[in-house]
């Protein structure tokens, strides 16, 4: 007798819950023609695309504190140095260079950004706020206020970018709570540890935006 089957019977058949041959081999027949579809659309060759040197010089537009500046850049400049090095814009820091201590902390769109890592390039269309922008004309801004209030300071020179990360905070929320401005504030470091000053600061600045004067 055959096995599987009755006797001259020799179409194998699938046993319960098993794999029939005929099924096994029409599945390594359509893996084999994916992989063969796959290497064939890998080897057509890709659109060329426009690569830009890194010492060719753009003009570009940058809207900053309300005005407009054209600037010669070269592509892999970065924001911070066109600020700094080309406008003469310097109340942005630059600290640690690579996006780690938030010295440099500007807002593009009202959203606070490392300029060290943002390309000038990048912010053209942009409105860029620097530290310098919250001011209204000699006087200074409400969290640059809070900050002169509650000695939100040392050495100072992460002061510029913890001004602009709560700046940014209080346009997107206007009342956050303590949480709220240590998770939003988390980004920009003080060497000299002023955080309960910083923390208390923009708390305070929340008040004067509302126009809650009170007292400091």
């Amino acid at each position: 007798m055959a096995r599987n089957g009755k006797a001259g019977d020799e179409t194998p058949r699938e046993d319960q819950g098993g794999v029939s041959r005929r099924g096994f081999l029409t599945s390594v027949g359509t893996g084999a023609l994916s992989v063969a579809a796959a290497s064939k659309l890998a080897a057509q060759p890709l659109a060329p695309t426009e690569v830009l040197d890194a010492h060719e010089m753009s003009k570009i537009t940058l809207h900053i504190n309300g005005r407009s500046k054209e600037v010669l850049v070269e592509p892999r400049w970065s924001l911070a140095f066109v600020l700094r090095e080309k406008l003469g814009i310097t109340g942005t820091k630059i600290g640690c260079d690579r996006g780690e201590c938030g010295a440099c902390t500007v807002l593009l769109d009202g959203v606070p950004r490392y300029a060290c890592l943002t390309l000038a390039v990048e912010a053209e269309g942009a409105e860029i706020v620097t530290v310098e922008g919250l001011m209204n004309g000699e006087e200074v801004g409400p969290v640059q206020q809070a900050f002169v209030e509650k000695d939100a300071y040392q050495c100072g020179y992460c002061t510029s970018g913890q001004i602009m990360a709560a700046e940014g905070l209080l346009r997107s929320n206007p009342d956050p709570s303590l949480v709220e401005i240590q998770h939003s504030m988390s980004g920009n470091l003080c060497r000299c540890g002023a955080y309960p000053h910083i923390f208390a600061a923009t708390q305070r600045a929340a008040e004067l935006k509302r126009g809650g004067g009170g007292e400091s």
